[in-house]
């Protein structure tokens, strides 16, 4: 079947953005695709932050940042629908024309908890390796292109799944599917080559964890981004679904 949706999850949280990728894979109308700009991303990455298993994900991904948009934005998957998860600060060096002709959803989180989790993987972390900026950027944007793209928070999206979703997809005109809330453990085909680094808690699950506070010590530095990434995870939040 022709693909006549096209989908982005502009994500900060990554488990979260990965567990909501899982979701829509279970529909029967979906393709999914996981973070196709990674590998363009580290070629122009911005900071200094070392990624692990940077090497596999250049081997196994198209570097051509503006060739993998063309694909996103023209290729027939053989579905109705296709999703793809996206990390906003994937978008440096790269124009946005192309986002007016697809649907976009923003995926937030409390910066404290991004933070928490992205540093345990990744060193020398700043606010631009995060993207909460440049989701505040990409707001805008859409906004300026007459698109009011749907927000989902995090802590939102675990206190009511079932009912996120149906807001999501009545936002996005496509039928809410119940199969959403449950996915198999373990490894998918579709996860990109970082996910043994990346995917731990979500192969372990099958399906949205509750939502449980947690106890978040961060070091002074950590502390101070999260400062600085707190206005935008509060504008943004007043959007949220």
């Amino acid at each position: 079947m022709e693909t006549r949706k096209r989908i982005n999850l502009w994500s900060s949280p990554r488990n979260i953005s990965t567990a909501l990728l899982y979701a829509f894979a279970q529909r029967e109308d979906t393709y999914v695709v996981d973070e196709p700009l990674y590998a363009h991303y580290l070629l122009h990455q911005p900071t200094t932050a070392a990624h692990p298993g940077a090497e596999e994900v250049l081997a196994s991904q198209e570097h051509d940042g503006s060739r993998v948009i063309r694909q996103l934005s023209q290729q027939d998957y053989g579905s109705p629908v296709l999703v793809c998860k996206q990390m906003t600060h994937h978008l440096v060096d790269l124009p946005w024309d192309f986002l007016t002709r697809m649907d976009n959803v923003l995926l937030i989180r409390d910066p404290r908890e991004i933070l928490a989790s992205f540093s345990q993987v990744v060193e020398g972390v700043t606010e631009l390796d995060v993207g909460l900026p440049q989701q505040a950027a990409l707001f805008d944007h859409l906004e300026q292109m007459d698109q009011s793209p749907p927000v989902v928070d995090a802590r939102r999206l675990l206190l009511a799944p079932a009912a996120t979703l149906q807001q999501l997809c009545r936002r996005l005109e496509i039928d809410y599917d119940p199969a959403m809330l449950h996915w198999p453990a373990g490894p998918k085909p579709y996860d990109g080559s970082w996910a043994r680094y990346w995917y731990a808690g979500v192969h372990a699950s099958t399906g949205f964890h509750p939502y449980r506070p947690k106890q978040i010590d961060l070091s002074p530095a950590l502390c101070d981004i999260a400062e600085r990434c707190r206005p935008v995870y509060d504008r943004l939040l007043h959007y949220a679904i």
